[in-house]
Parts: structure tokens; sequence; C-alpha cells
């Protein structure tokens, strides 16, 4: 959407009804896969089964817990703040802070279990630690998930935390939010090259696995990028 400045105040061009409606319609979408796609891939590790040994099942509950941490909590803890697509339009802005801090709060505790579920499994496995990309992405996605939750912490203390400039922070919180899903989103990626995941799914159906983590995140950088990031901005 162009925006038109006349004198001092800024006018929105009228906005064609199809292309809001596909806007809408495709971040509906966005939620469907990721909660789809979390519910699937839940389905696939078969948590409690006893067909494996210890090291294999933590494994095949350690994908799940994270991709629910990275696609589905905190995409949703995101998604909350679009002005089309938020499932909690008729709820105040204080309402929506509550409910991405609580969306975001799963996100770390999520993270949590799956971290132990791994560390315990190569524990008892004596096997190394960090030997993949995917988990060099992920620990360095873990320690600047922490950090976003601390500046968060910090936005909404910003005289306890003797914040002078909540704006510029603010658009540091947005940018380096987007960043830290879309560090997310590839370590989602990486895991599906695993040895455990290809041998579940093969052919066609990995490549579609492999591209719908890709379609939250164009969304959410789409709603960042366009709605939030410019407005940030100028109250600076």
């Amino acid at each position: 959407m162009q925006h038109l400045e006349v004198g001092l105040v800024p006018v929105q061009e009228k906005e064609p009804r199809l292309t809001r409606w596909l806007r809408r319609g495709s971040g509906i979408l966005a939620h469907l896969v990721a909660l789809g796609f979390t519910i699937f891939l839940i389905a696939l590790s078969r948590p409690g089964t006893s067909e494996s040994p210890p090291f294999s099942q933590a494994s095949k509950l350690t994908g799940p817990l994270l991709y629910s941490q990275f696609c589905l909590c905190m995409a949703e803890a995101i998604l909350i703040f679009s002005p089309e697509n938020s499932p909690f339009l008729f709820c105040s802005r204080k309402a929506w802070i509550r409910l991405h801090w609580s969306g975001q709060t799963l996100t770390i505790l999520c993270a949590a279990l799956g971290l132990g579920f791994i560390i315990s499994s190569k524990i008892r496995s004596e096997l190394p630690h960090l030997v993949s990309l995917h988990s060099w992405v992920g620990v360095l996605t873990l320690l600047a998930t922490g950090a976003q939750a601390l500046c968060g912490i910090c936005l909404l203390f910003p005289r306890a935390a003797r914040v002078s400039r909540v704006a510029r922070l603010k658009l540091y919180h947005l940018t380096c939010g987007l960043v830290v899903y879309l560090m997310a989103t590839v370590t989602v990626l990486l895991g599906m090259y695993s040895v455990w995941f290809q041998a579940q799914i093969k052919g066609a159906a990995w490549y579609l696995c492999l591209a719908l983590p890709l379609y939250p995140a164009l969304v959410i950088m789409h709603q960042i990028s366009r709605s939030y990031l410019p407005r940030k901005k100028m109250e600076m």
C-alpha cells in the first residue's frame, strides 16, 4: 500500500478489495500451515511408543518439540499483532501483548524441553555434541531467542531497565525478532535433512515438507516489513 503526502498528513491510497482479501487469506493459510505441519510432525514421531531404543525415541520426540517452538508458538506469537490476520482482533493491544508473551514463554519452555532431551540422549548414548550444522544453527537460534526475551522484558518495564529511547528499542526488537524467526526456520529446514526424517518422508513429499515452513516465514516477513517497521521508523 502506497502513501500520498498531503501537506503534513499521510493519506493512504484505497486498496483494491481483491488484494485485501488475498492478503487476509494468505494470513489464515499461514496459521493453518504452522498448526497443521506441527500436528503432522507430532503424529509422525509417534511419542510414547516402545518400538525403538532410548536415543532414537528421544530424537523422535525432540523434533516435534523444537518445531512446536519455532514454527508454531513463535509464529503465532508474532501473527497475533497482524492488523488483518490476528485471531484476536477483538482484543485490546494490551491483551495482544499478554498473548504475545504467553506464546513466547511457551516457545522458551519447548526449547528447554527439546534441549534437555537432546543433551540427555547424547550423554546416554555417548555421542558427541554439536557435530552438525543443524545443531550449531539451533544453538545460535536459542541464544538469540533468549536475547529477544530479555529485550522484551526491557520493553515491558522500561523504567526499571532504564531504557531512555523506547521507540528505538522497539524497532530493534521487531527487526531482530524477524531475524530470529528466520533463523528458526533455517534450523527446522536443516532438521529435515536428518537421517530419521528422510527415512520417514521420501520423494515429492519430502520436498513439500521442505517448502511448508517457508510459507509462514514469508507471511511474517511481509507483516513486519510492511506494517510495523515503517511506523516505528516514523516514531523515531
